[in-house]
């Protein structure tokens, strides 16, 4: 796995998801603005509804564009084996029935998917369960999580 090249996936993806989420705002806005959705009586909410799909897309929007400015400032550094995981190390995870997993532990994107030579990889931050509970860790750490009342655990695999 090389680090550098997930994180050039993960820019990769936000600044598609940017391109479609602007255009979708932009199609919600002309919508909730055009001539023929102006209301004619009390109960047609159809400009109404447009307009609060268009607030909507405008704050998905933004939501991406601060991930993917998160994300272009991050820099990525070696795994430091004195601190253990921190944001921007690529982490193999290996769950109790020994299946595999990898994540990118960002600065936001969180639930973020990209893949690398037919490996799926998950982007999770500090403020997930998971997420919380690896900071610090190292190779060969076990970590658990409660979620949804089911215990889950995991052993880190690899930190790169």
């Amino acid at each position: 796995m090389n680090k550098q090249i997930v994180h050039q996936l993960i820019l990769d993806k936000l600044r598609v998801d940017l391109s479609i989420a602007e255009r979708a705002a932009q199609t919600a806005y002309e919508t909730a603005t055009h001539e023929e959705n102006i209301a004619e009586n009390k109960y047609d909410t159809l400009g109404l509804e447009a307009s609060y799909l268009a607030a909507g897309q405008a704050r998905r929007v933004e939501e991406i564009r601060q991930a993917l400015a998160l994300c272009q400032n991050l820099v990525l550094r070696p795994y430091d084996e004195q601190r253990g995981i921190q944001i921007g190390t690529l982490i193999g995870l290996a769950d109790e029935d020994d299946r595999q997993q990898w994540l990118f532990l960002g600065p936001d994107a969180a639930g973020l998917k990209v893949s690398l030579v037919g490996q799926p990889i998950t982007v999770i931050t500090p403020r997930s369960p998971l997420g919380r509970s690896l900071l610090g860790k190292f190779e060969g750490d076990e970590v658990e999580i409660v979620v949804a009342g089911a215990r889950q655990q995991f052993t880190v695999t690899e930190a790169i």
